[in-house]
């Protein structure tokens, strides 16, 4: 059986070409699991894509990049599961098409509760996701290397690549941190 794609909403198009245009060249903040690939996509159905596309998650800040991993291991765990092991990457980025939907009033134009960004309930029921990723999905679809949207759990902003957009080399690895010490993380930031 063949899976169609539902309709794309032309206002939402509309409204993706007449927003702000940007490159990005620069840091951006990736943390992941072992021995993975910092570099390596995925198409997780996550907050700004819809699966239909492969992403890079990133955050311009450090600390972005460690809170949103440090949610995504607790969701739905009472106890932080001490056996894992995370590693800490900056990355070189360079793209040249971006989408900047800088903060949430930028959100709002979308449609978007900026009240509710993020928060875990508004998440849960998926209220917030299908919004989210049919932009994401928009700007894919208008070829633009990623976009760039607060983080939802760090007062920064987060930078998605579409990773099917980019070159190659418009990715490098900076610098790898090391293995992330999630107690004195936690410590640190407790305060923040």
């Amino acid at each position: 059986m063949i899976q169609r794609r539902k309709v794309r909403d032309s206002s939402l198009l509309d409204t993706v070409e007449a927003s702000t245009v940007t490159k990005f060249g620069g840091s951006v903040w990736r943390v992941v699991r072992g021995d993975r690939d910092p570099l390596r996509s995925s198409s997780p159905g996550g907050r700004w894509d819809d699966g239909t596309f492969d992403v890079l998650y990133t955050s311009l800040e450090a600390d972005g990049a460690l809170a949103e991993m440090y949610f995504h291991i607790m969701r739905g765990q009472a106890i932080f599961p001490s056996q894992m092991v995370f590693c800490l990457f900056e990355l070189d980025v360079e793209l040249d098409r971006v989408l900047e939907l800088a903060d949430l009033a930028a959100l709002r134009a979308f449609g978007v509760d900026g009240g509710k960004y993020g928060s875990l309930q508004y998440a849960r029921k998926h209220e917030e996701y299908p919004r989210l990723q049919d932009i994401g999905e928009a700007a894919h679809f208008l070829d633009f290397d990623g976009l760039i949207a607060p983080s939802a759990r760090w007062e920064c902003q987060n930078l998605v690549v579409f990773t099917d957009r980019v070159a190659p080399d418009a990715l490098n690895i900076a610098n790898e941190h090391g293995q992330v010490d999630w107690d004195a993380w936690k410590l640190r930031t407790a305060s923040t």
